[in-house]
């Protein structure tokens, strides 16, 4: 079924909305990572650390809901559902339990230079046949190295 027609020609609408669907995914995997760290996140900088994974989950899912409408705006159905998300994700799985608030810090900063390499890849991708995909992909970007870079100077 075609809801919408994308202005886009057909190659060029697999090229971005394959870079869409791997932002989507990388985007609430991140959030579900930041969120399950900040549930189990312990030790003496237990508050300030508890309260940046909540703007790295706020982040997330703010951009997550744009990359999805932007989907649904080209004609694509977004796919978020656990499963794809779990298949398809660039992040690395969190450890179970309680998490030392210093291996909280440098599970994000993994886990957003993950998403940011893949991202930076999706601005590249999407460049030529989409700049309004690809302008979406700068500002996820963008915010993402923000709060990267905070947390690196967190364990500096």
């Amino acid at each position: 079924m075609n809801v919408v027609k994308s202005p886009l020609t057909d190659a060029d609408l697999k090229t971005v909305s394959e870079a869409l669907q791997g932002a989507l995914v990388d985007l609430i995997d991140l959030s579900l990572v930041a969120k399950q760290v900040h549930w189990n996140v312990v030790g003496p900088r237990f508050r300030s650390v508890h309260l940046q994974l909540d703007e790295v989950v706020d982040t997330a899912r703010q951009h997550s809901d744009t990359v999805a409408e932007r989907t649904s705006a080209l004609g694509v159905p977004p796919d978020g559902r656990a499963g794809t998300v779990a298949a398809s994700s660039g992040i690395e799985a969190v450890q179970e339990g309680w998490v030392k608030d210093r291996d909280a810090v440098g599970t994000l900063v993994d886990a957003l230079g993950a998403v940011i390499t893949r991202m930076r890849e999706r601005v590249v991708a999407t460049g030529d046949p989409d700049p309004v995909s690809q302008d979406i992909f700068i500002g996820i970007t963008a915010d993402l190295e923000k709060h990267h870079w905070m947390f690196q100077a967190e364990n500096s």
